[in-house]
C-alpha cells in the first residue's frame, strides 16, 4: 500500500473498489489493516476490509479488500502528508514482505504503491527506493526500471545517483546490459524482434564526436554489440528527436541513459495537470523492473502528500499498474505450463 501517511493506501482502496481489478486478478493489500479503514473512510468506497495472517484467509471478493496486516501503524499518531520514521519503517515492512510472498510463489506478481524515499531512510533503511530494495532482497545484480505510457516504453542506464555520475555510468558494458534486459521485457510482454532505439547522452548524440566522447566511445560499440546478438537496436539517436519517433511508432522500446532523460517525456504524456482546477486532472504510466526473479510493477509517481487525506488522488496510474502486473503474471503462468 506504500507509505501510510501519503496517497497509497487512498488509492489502492479507490483501485479495488472497480469490478474490472477482480476480473484480472485476486488483489491482495500488503500493510495496516486500521490505515486501510482510514483511507477506506477518506474516499467513501464502502470496502470492507478483511484482515488476513495467510492466502487462505482470503475472500477475493468484490466490496471486500483482503489485507494481509502487518500490524505496524498507530493511526492516531500517524500525521497524513507528513514525513516520518514511523511511515518510513511501515513502507519498507510492507514492501520487505510482499517481495517474501513473491519469492515463496504465494504471489504471483507484485505491485506497489509510492514510498517517500527520505521517510524510509529516516527509519534506518538506506535505499534510494524500491528498485534497490527490491534488487537487493532477491539477490539481483543486473537490473533496472521501464516506464510504460501506452505503447512508449522506455528504460533507463541509470536512475537514482547525482547527473554527474550518471554521465560517468554511461559505459558500454552497462549500455549492452540495459538494451538486453529491454529485449527479454519486451519478448516477455509478446514483441519479439521489437525494434529498440538508443539514445544518446550529449546533444545532437554529440554530433559525430564535437560534444563528448561517450556515443563513439561507449553507446554505438554497446550496439554494435547488442546488433550481433541478434537484438534490433539502433543508435546513439539524438535524444530530442527518439522519444517523438518512438511515441509515433517507429521503435518498441527507448533505452535512455539517465533518470530525466527518460522520465521527462512519459511524464508530460502521462501527466495533466490543471492550472484552473489547480489539480492534477490524470496520472498514468507504471514502472516495471526489469531483470528479478518476480514481477513487479509500480506506480509511476510518488506519495502527493499534499493530497493526503482528501480523497482525490488518482488511482490511473495503480489501475495501469495492476493490469500490467495481470498480464505479465498470466504470461509467465502460461509459459510454464507449456514447459510442463
Amino acid at each position: 500500500m506504500g507509505d501510510p501517511a501519503g496517497i497509497g493506501p487512498e488509492i489502492a482502496a479507490k483501485a479495488l473498489s472497480s469490478p474490472q481489478v477482480y476480473d484480472l486478478c485476486r488483489p491482495l493489500i500488503v500493510g495496516d489493516a486500521q490505515v486501510m479503514e482510514q483511507a477506506v473512510g477518506i474516499v467513501g468506497t464502502g470496502l470492507k476490509v478483511n484482515p488476513i495472517q495467510s492466502i487462505a484467509e482470503a475472500r477475493f471478493s468484490p466490496g471486500t479488500a483482503d489485507v494481509w496486516d502487518l500490524g505496524n501503524v498507530d493511526v492516531h499518531s500517524l500525521q497524513l502528508g507528513q514525513v516520518s520514521a514511523h511511515a518510513g519503517k511501515a513502507a519498507f515492512e510492507a514492501v520487505k514482505k510482499v517481495i517474501e510472498l513473491a519469492l515463496t510463489g504465494e504471489v504471483h506478481a507484485t505491485v506497489t504503491g509510492p514510498i517517500n524515499k527520505e521517510a524510509i531512510n529516516l527509519a534506518g533503511f538506506n535505499y534510494a527506493g524500491h528498485t534497490e530494495i527490491f534488487a537487493e532482497f532477491t539477490h539481483t545484480k543486473d537490473y533496472t526500471m521501464m516506464l510504460v505510457h501506452e505503447h512508449l516504453r522506455v528504460v533507463h542506464v541509470s536512475t537514482h545517483v547525482a547527473l554527474r555520475q550518471a554521465c560517468d555510468l554511461v559505459t558500454k558494458e552497462r549500455v549492452l546490459k540495459t538494451i538486453r534486459l529491454a529485449d527479454q521485457a519486451l519478448k516477455d510482454m509478446g514483441l519479439h524482434n521489437a525494434r529498440i532505439g538508443v539514445a544518446g547522452l550529449n546533444p545532437h548524440a554529440s554530433d559525430g564526436g564535437l560534444f563528448g566522447r561517450e556515443e563513439t566511445e561507449e553507446i554505438q560499440p554497446a550496439v554494435a554489440a547488442a546488433q550481433a546478438l541478434g537484438i534490433n537496436a539502433e543508435g546513439p539517436i539524438p535524444p530530442d528527436t527518439l522519444f517523438s519517433k518512438a511515441w509515433g511508432g517507429q521503435y518498441d522500446a527507448v533505452v535512455a541513459m539517465y533518470h530525466d532523460q527518460g522520465h521527462i517525456p512519459i511524464k508530460v504524456l502521462g501527466f495533466r495537470y490543471s492550472e484552473q482546477e489547480r489539480k492534477w486532472m490524470s496520472v498514468q504510466g507504471v514502472n516495471i523492473t526489469l531483470g528479478l526473479p518476480i514481477i513487479r510493477v509500480s506506480v509511476d509517481h510518488g506519495t502527493a502528500y499534499d493530497q493526503a487525506g482528501r480523497g482525490t488522488a488518482s488511482a490511473e496510474s495503480l489501475l495501469a499498474a495492476i493490469e500490467y502486473a495481470s498480464q505479465l503474471a498470466q504470461r509467465r503462468l502460461e509459459e510454464e505450463g507449456a514447459k510442463g
